[in-house]
């Protein structure tokens, strides 16, 4: 056993001369773009300040309650009401049984960039853990901001609503706190059309923000319009728009205030007409985005709350969602297509869940590369099921393959965590690794060495920079 390397040292994952050269000297000391999250603004805001390690790490961690639930534990110790040590502790007995899940080296990065602690967390280890993680809890030095500056965060966009007030943005805009924490335009509910009761409720609400009443198709667009311009005043710059698949039926103007219409009266649309409404508000939607400059974002690919009886006890966004398998290439064709053919196709970053689609989105982005600014078209990073080892390395090789990694913005948390930040540090060091090893192994020239560290730095912070304007 001698020659075992020590678990999680300062060349974690780095396998070669080169990949530690790149990583210490490059990439592992740069600030953080986090550009796109699912913080909370008003924990930002207040400089929210957790009672325990249980609040901060297990608070809204769908990742962990999965593995809990797949450990045997009850839902009374993941989103019930044991208390705070409970719930820790369940934790601490799963983690033995996440060996070789992405979630054994996020809680071990967490624990040792956060608080300095090294020991792995087991049973054994768990009390003496918690208490030491809430004595420096309890310290100022651990609140929400603290823990942003201590990664070196520089900038982060939430993800919010057309109908959400933005006044936590406003007041963290207002105070002393050296992070950008920018607002990120989130449509989805007013694209829910499927669902009449709920979707007129949403209206109801966009109505009263905006302003506008909304009798019509023309109408909502003009609603999400004050908003979008709202948005922007509140120094928005990019939109994200979460989709199960993109959708693409062709739907005349006509036609999608027929929709509408129907929907306002109560109607259930059937799938053809939910698709073509969609598509319709999507187009115009990205038009918006075109007309600012913004950048968008498409998530597509996942299959969610498919535990109906779980979510109706705890509702969406608790750990009950997979993986889709719905084609995405021509759908996805022919919307850029649509927007790129009349000069309205903004900068655009594509997410794919499913791994299947990963070539398909890394040759459709080189469709619609323009020439009006470098690395227009994105493929994101590894999303969700695919923020892992394997999942960040077929991205980045694919991406390599089919396009320009130079150019590529890099990572982001997409979580809801303030502790999340040690996934930059992860993606970084598995792109050290991945072309440190190419270096050692011949593939690339040693002497383009100069290049090949301003393209790590470029990918991990500069790229990013620039393609946000931040």
């Amino acid at each position: 056993m001698s020659n075992v390397k020590p678990f999680m040292d300062e060349d974690f994952l780095l396998q070669t001369d080169t990949a530690r050269r790149l990583y210490h000297g490059h990439a592992e000391h740069l600030p953080i773009i986090d550009y796109h999250c699912h913080l909370s603004p008003q924990m930002i805001a207040e400089d929210h300040r957790f009672r325990s390690i249980t609040e901060l790490w297990l608070g809204g961690d769908h990742y962990k309650w999965r593995a809990m639930r797949a450990n045997g534990i009850d839902e009374r110790y993941i989103t019930g009401d044991a208390d705070d040590w409970e719930k820790f502790r369940k934790w601490a007995e799963t983690i033995p049984y996440t060996l070789r899940n992405p979630l054994y080296h996020w809680t071990h990065l967490e624990l040792r960039t956060a608080f300095g602690i090294n020991e792995v967390l087991n049973p054994d280890t768990a009390r003496h853990i918690y208490d030491q993680c809430n004595a420096m809890l309890a310290d100022g030095a651990f609140s929400a901001r603290s823990l942003m500056l201590r990664y070196k965060v520089e900038a982060v966009c939430t993800t919010d609503d057309p109908v959400d007030s933005l006044e936590h943005h406003q007041a963290v805009r207002q105070s002393a706190f050296g992070v950008k924490v920018l607002p990120a335009w989130r449509p989805d509910k007013a694209m829910a059309v499927e669902n009449p009761t709920a979707y007129r409720q949403y209206l109801e609400r966009l109505s009263e923000v905006s302003g506008v009443a909304i009798a019509g198709y023309a109408d909502l667009i003009d609603a999400l319009q004050v908003r979008h311009d709202y948005f922007a005043t509140q120094g928005c710059r990019l939109a994200d728009h979460g989709l199960n698949a993109f959708p693409w039926r062709e739907c005349t103007e006509r036609e999608a205030h027929s929709l509408f219409a129907r929907v306002l009266d109560g109607a259930t649309l059937g799938n053809e007409d939910v698709e073509k409404l969609q598509t319709s508000l999507l187009l115009d939607l990205a038009r918006m985005n075109a007309r600012k400059g913004w950048v968008q974002q498409f998530h597509f690919g996942a299959q969610r709350n498919n535990n109906t009886r779980m979510f109706r006890q705890i509702g969406p966004d608790t750990g009950f969602d997979s993986i889709a398998d719905a084609r995405c290439a021509a759908p996805m064709a022919r919307f850029l297509d649509a927007l790129d053919a009349s000069g309205q196709l903004a900068k655009t970053i594509l997410y794919n869940l499913n791994p299947a689609d990963n070539a398909v989105v890394a040759t459709m982005i080189g469709n619609f590369q323009d020439g009006s600014t470098p690395g227009k078209m994105q493929w994101g990073a590894g999303w969700w099921f695919n923020d892992q080892l394997d999942g960040m390395a077929q991205q980045l090789n694919q991406l390599s393959l089919q396009g320009l990694l130079s150019r590529f913005v890099g990572m982001l948390t997409d979580s809801r965590s303030f502790l999340s930040y040690p996934r930059h540090e992860y993606f970084r060091r598995l792109l050290c690794n991945l072309i440190g090893r190419d270096v050692e192994d011949g593939l690339l020239p040693e002497s383009e060495w100069p290049r090949m560290a301003q393209m790590v730095e470029d990918i991990c912070y500069n790229n990013a920079k620039q393609y946000f304007n931040f």
